[in-house]
């Protein structure tokens, strides 16, 4: 048994797709593939029912997915623990967060939360929303910093972890100050997330149905709002970016609004924790947030 063997099978249970969830873990189709079969191999059973469409959970995969998680997040922790204990890995704080928020709100945010009391050391993960959950999840770190929306809620087990609201944000609608796509009901090109993105789902959810109302014609995607925006300002077309990353460029004038405040949308920043116990340190961290 290996510690990745049960991060591989988890991070295809999240993505349904060998090739994704490969991807995900920054390794090739064909070794992801030979690992979640040494998996299987170990366990005795088919994890996994493989189609030409992707890859489900069988009944017993679905059975052991929460164990795995779990285990995973014990053997994180038990590893955490024991660096604290040689002095190796004393007051260090591990955050995962979304690429939006890493730019901006969180070197300030940091700086607040610190209250007089300096951070000895802090380890940031930036990445997709999917891969800073499968991060918590498995125990790789201590916080999940990311946006959340009431009617959009996020792909962790209540009952696992627990989260804080910390500030707010808003999504708006804007274009290139140059952009020009007429006045009247055609196509607005649109610079869209794709689904790893958590403001991917929560745009989604605001716009269900209401695409062909706004003749939204699907451009560019990509989980990166940092990527988006400068779509955005090269002219290429509409996206929803958070106000926290794009402050400057309003105020300068580069990025404008393509749509009336109707359209905007309202976002919770949170940082998510586990409910099982963490380090002492980061415990009196999360205490004092």
């Amino acid at each position: 048994m290996e510690l990745v063997w049960l991060e591989d099978f988890a991070a295809l249970a999240e993505y349904g797709s060998f090739v994704r969830a490969a991807e995900a873990r920054h390794v090739t189709q064909p070794a992801f593939s030979r690992r979640v079969r040494s998996l299987e191999n170990w366990m005795g059973v088919e994890l996994f029912i493989r189609t030409p469409q992707g890859a489900t959970l069988t009944e017993a995969g679905k059975q052991m997915l929460p164990s795995a998680q779990e285990a995973t997040r014990r053997l994180y922790r038990m590893r955490s623990e024991a660096q604290e204990v040689a002095g190796m890995a004393a007051k260090t704080l591990q955050f995962a967060a979304t690429h939006s928020l890493s730019f901006t709100f969180f070197p300030r945010w940091l700086r607040g939360a610190e209250k007089g009391t300096p951070i000895e050391a802090v380890r940031l993960h930036s990445d997709s929303m999917v891969v800073c959950e499968q991060m918590l999840v498995q125990g790789q770190v201590q916080f999940l910093l990311c946006h959340r929306h009431p009617d959009v809620p996020p792909l962790l087990a209540p009952d696992q972890f627990v989260s804080k609201k910390i500030g707010e944000d808003v999504l708006v609608p804007l274009v290139g100050a140059s952009a020009h796509f007429g006045s009247s009901a055609v196509s607005l090109p649109y610079l869209a997330y794709t689904q790893e993105s958590g403001l991917g789902r929560i745009v989604a959810h605001r716009l269900q149905g209401k695409e062909d109302f706004l003749h939204l014609k699907p451009l560019f995607s990509s989980h990166l709002a940092a990527v988006l925006m400068s779509m955005a300002l090269e002219n290429k077309g509409v996206a929803w970016l958070p106000r926290s990353l794009t402050e400057q460029e309003v105020v300068d004038g580069r990025l404008v609004r393509a749509l009336d405040e109707s359209w905007d949308i309202a976002l919770d920043i949170h940082l998510t924790r586990p409910l099982a116990p963490i380090s002492p340190f980061a415990e009196a961290f999360w205490a004092g947030v």
